[in-house]
């Protein structure tokens, strides 16, 4: 059936003793059963459902929440490992199976995978996938500087993290500008901070004017640290400023720069120095 592992909203048609029947937009109906019909459920009206196929590979509908639905990624537990691949947690009754073909690695019991839950072209179940470089898309992404996106953090690179963007890409959150701690398949809010020439996207946790204003406090807190004078500058060595604050060199240069035409900080050849303004 369409929209297999999705949330749908549908009309109730009628009431049995063993639930209620809803009625599908492409003819026919599903049942949802029983333990989810509310005593004041009544035919006509609209309900909100997620469809499944139950043990026996039937359509059914329920109104528990999953914790994945078809065609989205998510951080999921592996709860048991058969002969027919690993089942994972993804908080309904009936549990998703990870085929062992679409395995990156070989599962193990207790561990949590960042997965793609898709319905199998050649039996029209829905499972899941670890191999997700196939399901992200290839062709050069049209997001642009500033846009919101949501993103799920991958692996760690020497760079940073690689996070999903919107169920849909790649990207990369460079580690000088992550103030806050992230972890695997994490969901969060962040936004693009441009699309390269090759199409690779450059992400950041902060709106632009936010990521500003946490620099520069971080920059005045560390000279106020050093009793008003830090031996940083602009020829200092990116390693001595990543040590120092955390950030890429450029960072620091643009942030020094801003402070010093807000006149909180005097540069000078051997450092900075706070003015004692406050901007």
């Amino acid at each position: 059936m369409k929209g297999l592992g999705q949330f749908h909203t549908l009309p109730v048609a009628r009431l049995t003793d063993f639930g209620a029947f809803l009625s599908l937009p492409e003819g026919g109906d599903i049942l949802l059963p029983k333990r989810f019909v509310a005593d004041d459920l009544a035919v006509g009206d609209f309900i909100r459902v997620f469809v499944y196929l139950d043990s026996e590979d039937r359509p059914v509908a329920t109104t528990e929440t999953p914790k994945a639905q078809v065609g989205k990624f998510a951080l999921l537990e592996a709860t048991a490992i058969t002969r027919v691949g690993a089942f994972l947690d993804w908080g309904l009754g009936k549990e998703l199976l990870v085929p062992f073909a679409e395995q990156q690695r070989p599962m193990e019991e207790g561990k949590r995978y960042l997965v793609y839950v898709f319905v199998n072209d050649q039996d029209g179940r829905i499972v899941a996938s670890s191999k997700l470089d196939k399901f992200l898309d290839k062709y050069r992404p049209r997001y642009e500087p500033g846009q919101p996106v949501d993103l799920i953090i991958g692996s760690s690179t020497d760079l940073g993290f690689k996070a999903i963007v919107n169920h849909s890409h790649w990207g990369v959150l460079f580690e000088s500008e992550v103030f806050q701690r992230v972890s695997f398949g994490q969901q969060l809010k962040g936004f693009i901070k441009r699309v390269r020439p090759d199409g690779k996207i450059d992400l950041t946790l902060q709106h632009k004017s936010a990521q500003r204003d946490q620099l520069a406090n971080k920059v005045m807190a560390y000279v106020a640290k050093q009793g008003g004078f830090a031996r940083l500058h602009d020829k200092s060595t990116p390693e001595e400023i990543s040590r120092a604050l955390g950030m890429s060199k450029a960072a620091f240069k643009r942030t020094i720069g801003s402070l010093y035409k807000a006149g909180e900080l005097a540069l000078e050849s051997d450092g900075i120095r706070a003015t004692g303004k406050q901007a």
